[in-house]
């Protein structure tokens, strides 16, 4: 039984895993996550080990103390991964997109896949079918555009999320949506036509915070998961202790 930690960018995941089967998952802020922790840890007396993965800073004080609770893993670039990074920079390889290539290896082998994580930035990441990891892209997320209009310009203002119904905005507000939302759309399939041209029988995924928003408004077929980060970090979990 593993414990899983996904320390993102605005918002803490943790998932207890029974093999490849997720037993609970819960979202907290970062300044609940020793308390959640030890909860999780106290409610599965089975939970042996663990891995942690954080995009940000984690200090090592949560670190020290989340490791005399339970063996834990910190996911780093010096990780056993179960592919072949050809990521000219390593170490500068953000551990939620190793995450996603580890699950991508283990539920699509020997497939060409194009993991695409829709949250704080929209990450684009590509392995092959002979399990080289080739790199992708990283674009401004949904919030992140919407936060950029609001704080670099004078007078527009910082909208809620929401789905269009037009791709003609006929106020300021319906504007702003549809040039996000739309926007991001129709980047998103661009790409994945561009990935579809240069490589065939292209498997994609579709991941993250805004996996909802976007899934059913894609032309493009795409298999949409949002645990795929956590059953990545399962996997290089097992990967390494087995």
């Amino acid at each position: 039984m593993n414990l899983i930690i996904d320390v993102g960018n605005t918002l803490v995941k943790l998932a207890v895993f029974q093999d490849n089967t997720i037993l609970e998952k819960v979202t907290v802020n970062h300044k609940a996550l020793l308390n959640s922790t030890r909860l999780m840890i106290e409610k599965y007396s089975k939970l042996t080990k663990g891995i942690i993965s954080s995009v940000g800073k984690l200090p090592a004080y949560d670190v020290e103390k989340l490791s005399a609770e339970i063996d834990l893993m910190l996911l780093n670039s010096s990780t056993q991964l179960p592919f072949e990074n050809h990521y000219k920079t390593p170490k500068t390889l953000g551990v939620d997109r190793i995450a996603l290539v580890s699950a991508s290896v283990q539920q699509f082998t020997d497939k060409n896949v194009l993991i695409i994580d829709a949250g704080t930035c929209i990450t684009y990441d590509f392995i092959n079918s002979r399990n080289e990891y080739l790199g992708g892209a990283i674009s401004p997320g949904v919030r992140l555009r919407y936060r950029t209009l609001n704080n670099l310009t004078a007078n527009l203002p910082l909208l809620e999320t929401q789905m269009p119904k037009h791709i003609l905005g006929n106020s300021t507000e319906n504007a702003i949506h549809s040039g996000v939302v739309f926007g991001v759309l129709k980047e998103i399939d661009g790409v994945i036509n561009d990935y579809k041209a240069n490589f065939s029988d292209l498997t994609v995924i579709l991941t993250g915070g805004d996996t909802k928003l976007l899934s059913k408004q894609l032309k493009n077929g795409i298999f949409a998961n949002s645990n795929f980060l956590l059953e990545g970090l399962n996997f290089i979990l097992e990967y390494n202790t087995n």
